[in-house]
């Protein structure tokens, strides 16, 4: 006689997903999603057309199977995790294959391998890469001099930031640059040469990275009553 039961929720909750995933899959290259984050958020490191009807997951530090990187494995039908010698208690595997890092650290930052076992077919195999960088601090602007003579005097702003990415402003709308007004190649320091009475207003720069960004405060370059 057939017995009729009940799914557990987090059971029920993990077939909908693959359910749903099964209507919008398509036969597009199965990967991990590269991924930015910063120092001490959660993360999800996602996968972008998986097989479906994965048996289960299985997550690794560094690129490759190997067994000593192992984070852990997740079983699909089951709903439950197998701790790998990697682990450090901050992942997670849920049902739809994604791996939940929490708290994470530059440290963190580097390849990741996936293993995907289909119910019907060979299991597969990708690697992604997750970057994690640090909030970034507020720039300080610096200038060689404020106050200027017109036509006849050089200023040299400077951007005191350890980040790569660097955008200027004028008065509050981007720099644009011109035979007098020139940056550095770095863009950390920008040139006046020679002060005119157009330059005259408030300077800032922004410091950059792929999670966040931060200003310095206005810097009022003006020029001598007469």
């Amino acid at each position: 006689m057939t017995k009729l039961g009940i799914l557990p929720q987090n059971k029920a909750q993990c077939t909908v997903s693959l359910l749903n995933h099964w209507c919008t899959h398509t036969a597009a290259q199965f990967s991990i999603v590269p991924t930015n984050a910063a120092a001490g958020t959660t993360v999800s490191l996602r996968l972008r057309n998986r097989p479906l009807d994965v048996t289960s997951f299985v997550w690794y530090r560094g690129e490759g199977a190997n067994l000593y990187n192992k984070i852990a494995t997740f079983d699909v039908y089951e709903n439950t995790q197998v701790r790998g010698p990697a682990y450090s208690g901050r992942e997670r595997i849920i049902c739809d294959g994604r791996l939940i890092l929490t708290n994470v650290t530059l440290n963190d930052t580097g390849n990741y391998t996936v293993e995907v076992y289909p119910e019907d077919s060979a299991r597969e195999v990708r690697f992604g890469q997750l970057h994690v960088y640090e909030l970034v601090r507020m720039p300080t602007l610096l200038a060689s001099n404020i106050i200027n003579t017109d036509n006849k005097d050089i200023v040299v702003l400077t951007c005191n930031t350890d980040e790569v990415s660097i955008q200027w402003s004028f008065n509050g709308m981007n720099l644009q640059l011109s035979e007098t007004r020139k940056l550095s190649e770095d863009h950390r320091s920008l040139t006046i040469d020679p002060v005119q009475r157009e330059d005259v207003g408030y300077y800032q720069c922004e410091a950059s990275n792929p999670v966040s960004s931060a200003e310095s405060w206005a810097l009022e370059l003006h020029l001598p009553h007469e």
